[in-house]
């Protein structure tokens, strides 16, 4: 291409590419630049010796659409504040660096593209799909307050699918209206989606399998209408969603299954609208407020080593009752928490809840008798209520007996009949003092006898369960 073939704010761009020097339309108003001139340059654009050539443009009005599939561009790239007519076609190309920050496009493709440096969409509008699947970026990725819109029902407004991105993908203030998809993408870096506002009302709205990030994913006071999927992720630091917004009615709203993750930070926020999915999870430290925790929750086999903040049992406890089905799983899981910052007592308490819950899973028989431990003993985790019931039948059983002695089996043989020590012998089956076996009661102080034997029977066994539980705990 000649530049007598160009428009005079084309040979402007032309002649200044040579030195690297920037050209700005925006004070004299848009100027029209063809994209084949663009393209052009970046491929066989004038050098001068001694000079660093490169494409810095502002303000323009690009004509056409920018292709440049598969080429190797080795000169930088600005094209900022700029309005584009076509899709800029980057498919496959070879590029050092490139900035587009601020400007409008009616979308972008950049899939399998290498680029040496960072790319560059702060506060780009886009008005059809962006494509990165497959990119490999050696710098950062910039989507800072970008906005995509797109009518695009299932398929993804932002692909980034299998991206490879040497340093952080900073996308604070974000607002994209479709699917995000970032399946399998590497991140050395964080991924930071501060202050993002994502839409996509009843279906996916981020879609992150087995997504790898080197540090931290970073969400304060994120807005998310629709599912968040992070299943099989791997986040060494920490997931931060404090002031967080997570909405998806009726379906799940974050799922965090399968996942290795350093901290989860679910505080400070909205209520979650919508089903939380923690399945599987490895987190080493659970920042968890419980007014987050939705209606429904799967934590099947979810794993953590510490729980903040320190809350009371009776707080932490109805997440658990939220799961579908008894997972004896996770109330171990919680227990072993309390007695990590050695709070006993709500460690006691969240194993009494474990053995009521498992309790409405067995037959009548089973209920019966599981009823009868947790009333007497609370299923060993209670031993002093034990001491209350015994010390209650023995205070029934003296007076009793005190009213009416039994008659000796034989006479001038028994010894002398003392009301206190028989109401013992009966509730103790191990003890003996030689008064139940020298006295034979008779009619109504018979069957009571034998509600204090029975009664000493299951006192006794839940007690020595509840001894046989503190032992092994122990």
């Amino acid at each position: 291409m000649e530049i007598n073939d160009l428009t005079p704010a084309e040979q402007r761009v032309w002649r200044a590419f040579a030195t690297g020097a920037e050209v700005d339309f925006r004070a004299g108003g848009e100027q029209a630049v063809r994209a084949t001139v663009l393209r052009a340059l970046l491929l066989n654009g004038p050098r001068e010796p001694g000079e660093i050539a490169a494409l810095k443009v502002r303000g323009a009005h690009v004509v056409g659409a920018l292709e440049l599939r598969y080429a190797a561009v080795d000169c930088v790239v600005h094209l900022t504040h700029c309005r584009f007519d076509g899709v800029p076609d980057l498919t496959g190309a070879q590029l050092r660096y490139i900035s587009l920050r601020d400007s409008e496009m009616p979308g972008l493709s950049v899939t399998r593209s290498r680029i040496d440096g960072s790319l560059r969409l702060t506060r780009c509008r886009f008005s059809g799909p962006v494509r990165l699947d497959g990119a490999q970026i050696s710098g950062a990725l910039f989507l800072d307050e970008a906005e995509i819109a797109v009518e695009s029902g299932a398929q993804p407004v932002l692909q980034l699918n299998q991206i490879a991105v040497d340093d952080d993908l900073c996308a604070r203030g974000l607002r994209a209206q479709g699917l995000i998809r970032l399946d399998g993408a590497t991140v050395a870096g964080s991924l930071d989606l501060e202050d993002a506002e994502l839409s996509n009302p009843g279906a996916h709205v981020l879609d992150a399998d087995s997504l790898d990030v080197g540090a931290n994913l970073l969400g304060r006071r994120l807005r998310a209408q629709g599912r968040i999927d992070l299943r099989g992720a791997r986040i060494p630091g920490r997931v931060d969603l404090l002031r967080a917004t997570l909405a998806n009615r009726g379906d799940t709203a974050l799922r965090a299954s399968s996942c290795v993750i350093g901290e989860l930070w679910l505080r400070d926020g909205e209520r979650i609208q919508g089903r939380l999915n923690l399945r599987r999870a490895e987190i080493n430290q659970l920042h968890l407020d419980p007014e987050m925790v939705p209606d429904e929750v799967r934590l099947l086999d979810f794993t953590y080593t510490f729980l903040t903040p320190h809350e009371p049992a009776e707080r932490r406890l109805p997440m658990l009752e939220r799961d579908t089905g008894f997972d004896p799983h996770a109330y171990e899981q919680l227990t072993a928490a309390y007695r990590r910052a050695g709070d006993d007592r709500a460690a006691r308490l969240v194993q009494l809840a474990k053995q009521r819950r498992h309790r409405r899973t067995l037959p009548w028989y089973g209920r019966l008798w599981g009823g009868m431990q947790d009333a007497t003993v609370g299923y060993g985790f209670r031993p002093l209520r034990a001491g209350g019931w015994l010390v209650s039948l023995l205070a029934v059983g003296s007076v009793a007996f005190a009213l009416h002695h039994p008659a000796p089996l034989k006479a001038g043989e028994a010894p002398r009949f003392d009301p206190f020590f028989y109401t013992l012998d009966l509730l103790l089956p191990v003890i003996s003092f030689g008064q139940e076996s020298a006295f034979a009661p008779t009619g109504w102080y018979q069957k009571l006898s034998y509600v204090l034997i029975v009664t000493g029977w299951i006192l006794a066994t839940t007690v020595a369960a509840g001894v046989t539980r503190t032992v092994s705990r122990q």
